[in-house]
Protein backbone atom coordinates (compact mmCIF):
# COMPACT_ATOMS: atom_id res chain seq x y z
CA UNK A 1 0.00 0.00 0.00
CA UNK A 2 2.92 2.24 0.40
CA UNK A 3 3.12 2.57 -3.03
CA UNK A 4 -0.01 4.17 -3.72
CA UNK A 5 0.26 6.67 -1.58
CA UNK A 6 4.03 7.89 -3.25
CA UNK A 7 4.09 10.60 -5.78
CA UNK A 8 6.62 10.06 -8.01
CA UNK A 9 7.26 13.34 -10.00
CA UNK A 10 9.17 13.22 -13.49
CA UNK A 11 12.56 14.65 -13.64
CA UNK A 12 12.46 18.53 -14.87
CA UNK A 13 12.76 18.47 -18.81
CA UNK A 14 15.60 20.98 -20.45
CA UNK A 15 14.36 24.14 -22.24
CA UNK A 16 13.87 23.21 -25.79
CA UNK A 17 15.60 26.88 -26.86
CA UNK A 18 18.52 26.15 -24.42
CA UNK A 19 21.85 25.67 -26.49
CA UNK A 20 24.56 23.30 -25.60
CA UNK A 21 27.05 24.47 -23.61
CA UNK A 22 29.64 23.36 -26.33
CA UNK A 23 28.70 26.27 -28.47
CA UNK A 24 29.42 28.63 -26.71
CA UNK A 25 33.15 27.89 -26.40
CA UNK A 26 33.79 27.47 -30.03
CA UNK A 27 31.73 30.31 -30.35
CA UNK A 28 34.31 32.42 -28.44
CA UNK A 29 37.24 30.13 -29.47
CA UNK A 30 36.34 31.13 -33.35
CA UNK A 31 36.10 35.00 -32.07
CA UNK A 32 39.63 34.91 -30.14
CA UNK A 33 41.38 32.87 -33.69
CA UNK A 34 40.00 35.61 -36.02
CA UNK A 35 40.11 38.42 -33.71
CA UNK A 36 44.10 37.44 -33.53
CA UNK A 37 44.26 37.08 -36.60
CA UNK A 38 42.41 39.93 -37.76
CA UNK A 39 44.72 42.10 -35.51
CA UNK A 40 47.93 40.86 -36.80
CA UNK A 41 47.01 41.87 -40.28
CA UNK A 42 46.04 45.29 -39.69
CA UNK A 43 49.14 45.65 -37.28
CA UNK A 44 51.18 44.17 -40.38
CA UNK A 45 50.01 46.38 -42.96
CA UNK A 46 49.95 49.63 -41.27
CA UNK A 47 53.56 48.67 -40.20
CA UNK A 48 54.79 48.10 -43.55
CA UNK A 49 53.32 52.09 -44.27
CA UNK A 50 55.29 53.14 -41.11
CA UNK A 51 58.30 51.15 -42.76
CA UNK A 52 58.10 52.82 -45.62
CA UNK A 53 57.69 56.41 -43.90
CA UNK A 54 61.15 55.99 -41.99
CA UNK A 55 63.35 54.17 -44.30
CA UNK A 56 66.20 56.13 -46.02
CA UNK A 57 66.60 54.79 -49.57
CA UNK A 58 70.42 54.37 -50.79
CA UNK A 59 70.87 56.49 -53.33
CA UNK A 60 72.52 55.68 -56.96
CA UNK A 61 73.67 57.27 -60.07
CA UNK A 62 72.94 55.66 -63.97
CA UNK A 63 75.84 54.48 -65.56
CA UNK A 64 75.16 53.58 -69.27
CA UNK A 65 71.65 52.25 -68.60
CA UNK A 66 73.01 50.92 -65.37
CA UNK A 67 72.14 51.97 -61.56
CA UNK A 68 75.16 51.78 -59.62
CA UNK A 69 74.63 53.18 -56.05
CA UNK A 70 76.99 55.94 -54.84
CA UNK A 71 79.25 55.98 -51.85
CA UNK A 72 76.16 57.17 -49.60
CA UNK A 73 73.95 54.40 -51.32
CA UNK A 74 76.32 51.92 -50.47
CA UNK A 75 76.78 52.85 -46.71
CA UNK A 76 72.77 52.82 -46.53
CA UNK A 77 72.05 49.75 -48.33
CA UNK A 78 71.17 47.83 -45.07
CA UNK A 79 68.61 50.60 -44.04
CA UNK A 80 66.14 48.53 -45.23
CA UNK A 81 66.56 45.38 -43.25
CA UNK A 82 67.62 47.29 -40.23
CA UNK A 83 64.23 49.89 -40.41
CA UNK A 84 62.28 46.52 -40.54
CA UNK A 85 63.49 44.59 -38.14
CA UNK A 86 63.14 47.50 -35.52
CA UNK A 87 59.09 48.16 -36.96
CA UNK A 88 58.55 44.25 -37.14
CA UNK A 89 59.68 43.69 -33.33
CA UNK A 90 58.35 46.71 -32.13
CA UNK A 91 55.05 46.29 -33.63
CA UNK A 92 54.87 42.35 -33.10
CA UNK A 93 55.77 43.42 -29.60
CA UNK A 94 52.66 45.57 -28.97
CA UNK A 95 50.18 43.61 -31.11
CA UNK A 96 50.78 40.28 -28.86
CA UNK A 97 50.73 43.00 -25.39
CA UNK A 98 47.45 43.77 -26.52
CA UNK A 99 45.85 40.33 -27.98
CA UNK A 100 47.17 38.55 -24.88
CA UNK A 101 45.43 40.98 -22.82
CA UNK A 102 42.52 40.79 -24.77
CA UNK A 103 42.20 37.24 -25.41
CA UNK A 104 43.68 35.64 -21.87
CA UNK A 105 41.59 33.06 -21.58
CA UNK A 106 43.06 29.95 -23.98
CA UNK A 107 47.00 30.62 -23.54
CA UNK A 108 48.26 27.86 -25.77
CA UNK A 109 45.76 28.85 -28.78
CA UNK A 110 47.00 32.12 -28.14
CA UNK A 111 50.29 31.31 -28.64
CA UNK A 112 50.04 28.86 -31.72
CA UNK A 113 47.49 31.52 -33.62
CA UNK A 114 49.74 34.66 -32.47
CA UNK A 115 52.89 32.56 -33.92
CA UNK A 116 50.97 32.17 -37.50
CA UNK A 117 49.16 35.56 -37.47
CA UNK A 118 52.61 37.23 -36.68
CA UNK A 119 54.44 35.77 -40.16
CA UNK A 120 51.50 37.17 -41.75
CA UNK A 121 52.04 40.48 -40.40
CA UNK A 122 55.90 40.12 -41.16
CA UNK A 123 54.80 39.14 -44.66
CA UNK A 124 52.19 41.76 -44.92
CA UNK A 125 54.30 44.53 -43.46
CA UNK A 126 57.14 43.51 -46.42
CA UNK A 127 54.32 43.53 -49.18
CA UNK A 128 52.89 46.83 -48.34
CA UNK A 129 56.51 48.11 -47.73
CA UNK A 130 57.53 47.64 -50.83
CA UNK A 131 54.58 48.26 -52.46
CA UNK A 132 54.57 51.99 -51.54
CA UNK A 133 58.42 52.15 -51.84
CA UNK A 134 60.31 53.46 -54.54
CA UNK A 135 60.40 51.88 -57.92
CA UNK A 136 63.36 48.96 -58.61
CA UNK A 137 65.80 51.49 -60.15
CA UNK A 138 66.91 48.75 -62.11
CA UNK A 139 64.75 48.63 -64.27
CA UNK A 140 64.18 52.54 -64.12
CA UNK A 141 68.12 52.99 -65.70
CA UNK A 142 67.56 50.97 -68.67
CA UNK A 143 65.37 54.00 -70.22
CA UNK A 144 67.01 56.67 -68.28
CA UNK A 145 69.66 59.09 -69.02
CA UNK A 146 73.12 58.96 -67.58
CA UNK A 147 73.99 60.73 -64.72
CA UNK A 148 70.65 60.67 -63.55
CA UNK A 149 69.71 60.12 -59.52
CA UNK A 150 67.18 57.66 -58.47
CA UNK A 151 66.32 56.15 -55.28
CA UNK A 152 67.22 52.90 -54.15
CA UNK A 153 64.39 49.96 -53.55
CA UNK A 154 63.15 48.87 -50.41
CA UNK A 155 64.15 45.56 -49.61
CA UNK A 156 64.86 43.31 -47.12
CA UNK A 157 67.54 40.37 -47.11
CA UNK A 158 67.59 37.12 -46.07
CA UNK A 159 64.73 35.61 -43.85
CA UNK A 160 63.92 38.93 -41.69
CA UNK A 161 59.77 38.89 -42.56
CA UNK A 162 59.83 35.59 -41.06
CA UNK A 163 61.52 36.12 -37.77
CA UNK A 164 61.38 39.76 -36.92
CA UNK A 165 57.72 40.05 -36.42
CA UNK A 166 57.22 36.51 -34.69
CA UNK A 167 60.48 37.62 -32.36
CA UNK A 168 58.62 40.62 -31.16
CA UNK A 169 55.10 38.76 -30.69
CA UNK A 170 56.90 36.24 -28.58
CA UNK A 171 58.06 38.62 -26.48
CA UNK A 172 54.66 40.21 -25.93
CA UNK A 173 52.90 37.50 -25.13
CA UNK A 174 55.96 36.24 -22.26
CA UNK A 175 55.39 39.72 -20.73
CA UNK A 176 51.54 39.16 -20.71
CA UNK A 177 51.57 35.16 -19.77
CA UNK A 178 54.24 35.55 -16.62
CA UNK A 179 53.99 39.44 -15.75
CA UNK A 180 50.43 40.92 -16.67
CA UNK A 181 48.06 37.52 -16.28
CA UNK A 182 48.83 35.61 -13.35
CA UNK A 183 49.00 39.88 -10.93
CA UNK A 184 45.31 40.07 -12.44
CA UNK A 185 44.13 36.76 -11.42
CA UNK A 186 45.72 36.40 -7.65
CA UNK A 187 44.31 39.66 -6.27
CA UNK A 188 42.04 39.68 -4.15
CA UNK A 189 38.72 40.37 -5.06
CA UNK A 190 39.92 39.47 -8.40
Amino acid sequence: MPDQLTVTTPPPAAPVDAPPVWRGVVVRLVVQVLGIIAAFAVTGALAGVVWQWIWSPPTGVVVHHQWLQDEAGLRGDFSGTGTYVAVAVVAGFVSALLVGILFDRYEVLTLVVVLGASVLAGVLMHRVGSHFGPADPVALARTAKDGTKLPGTLTVSGDSPYRAFPGGAVAGLLVVFFGLTRRRRHRPGA
